[in-house]
């Protein structure tokens, strides 16, 4: 068994059409989407490059996730949870 993950750019409405791209795959298991971070998980016998052919050819841009989307992930994920605007500060 192998576990797939993938960066898909998408919004919420994507994921039925991602979910309907994977469907016609033999061999998947599970899959594990967070459209937050923008992650697909993908756990099952088929091979890492006809699942990500299937998402492309849905019409989704996706690559295979790496450690550098994990650090921009977090990078930007803390920053704007931390910012505060203060209309009084110029400066």
């Amino acid at each position: 068994m192998e576990v797939v993950e993938l960066k898909v750019e998408m919004v919420c409405i994507h994921e039925k059409r991602l979910r309907k791209c994977l469907s016609k795959l033999k061999g998947i298991e599970k899959v594990e989407v967070d459209t937050n971070c923008q992650k697909v998980v993908v756990t099952g016998y088929t091979h890492k490059n006809k699942i990500l052919k299937a998402i492309r050819r849905g019409g989704l841009k996706a690559d295979f996730w790496s450690a550098q989307n994990e650090l921009l992930n977090a990078y930007v994920s803390a920053n704007y949870t931390n910012m505060r605007f203060n209309p009084f500060s110029f400066f």
